[in-house]
């Protein structure tokens, strides 16, 4: 694999509160919103967003950090300028107002922005809401939008905020009290369902955290816990990434049946409502 040129994609940007971000966008239909991992929008969270526009949605991508495109594998640029990349994007976010890296209780400010892109794509796309699906860095990102009604369809893929430098911390996600409290009414008065992703084995997005969520939202968080085996071998790190990196794309997989229960929820929580 090589970087992606983003052929298929509408570019254009997105305006909240003065912040102005790029904005990635491709297919019709109810809009998902695809929040990247470390260190941005690489060509394997591209196959995914093309994955969730093929089923009959407009998946979008707000450039948070990195280089659209670019694969972050050492073999594609080198070792050196493939951790470069990896901890310029890092670096990015450590120094942000806008990324939360360790405090409990709380959920980045980040989080309002996104809010508002979400809100803004579905008066744009029509259909009964949105979804959001939010990697790693930005997998509890996808919780904290959930308090908007018009978000329908969250999906957390190895929610690794605040960083488990704590049993604490690794008993908790990124959200605050006020902001959970909503989800879980609206879990307990709509229905709605809260998917999580995660590798058993996964250092970054601890047990507890799975069961915290489910202790708080009780039957309404789906989580799906994968053995590390079944990460794709050649990844370049550790089990972790479920529906990019460590993705085995292929039927009976359960990486790949991993994926299909996501692409499940957004047709029937936006696309068979929306007939």
């Amino acid at each position: 694999m090589a970087d992606h040129d983003l052929a298929g994609y509408e570019r254009s940007t997105f305006t909240y509160e003065g912040t102005e971000r790029r904005i990635l966008r491709r297919g019709t239909g109810p809009a998902v919103i695809v929040l990247a991992e470390i260190p941005g929008i690489t060509p394997k969270v591209l196959e995914f967003a093309d994955r969730v526009a093929a089923i009959g949605c407009t998946v979008v991508l707000p450039v948070l950090f990195g280089e659209p495109g670019r694969d972050p594998r050492p073999e594609a640029h080198g070792p050196l300028k493939a951790a470069g990349y990896a901890a310029s994007s890092m670096l990015k976010v450590c120094v942000s107002r806008e990324f939360t890296l360790l405090a409990t209780g709380r959920s980045s400010r980040v989080v309002s922005w996104l809010r508002a892109l979400a809100a803004h794509e579905h008066e744009r796309c029509g259909g009964p809401g949105v979804g959001a699906v939010g990697m790693c860095l930005t997998g509890g990102f996808a919780l904290a939008m959930a308090t908007d009604p018009r978000l329908l369809a969250p999906v957390l893929s190895q929610p690794s905020l605040p960083v488990a430098v704590s049993s604490g911390r690794a008993r908790t996600i990124d959200i605050s009290p006020a902001e959970l409290a909503v989800v879980r009414g609206r879990c307990e008065r709509e229905g709605l369902k809260v998917m999580g992703l995660r590798f058993k084995g996964d250092r970054f997005v601890p047990g507890g955290r799975f069961a915290f969520l489910r202790r708080e939202l009780g039957d309404a968080f789906v989580g799906v816990e994968l053995e590390d085996g079944a990460a794709n071998p050649e990844g370049v790190l550790p089990p972790h990434s479920v529906l990019t990196e460590h993705l085995v794309d292929a039927p009976g997989e359960l990486t790949r049946a991993a994926l299909d229960q996501v692409l499940d929820l957004f047709r029937t929580r936006l696309l068979d409502n929306a007939r």
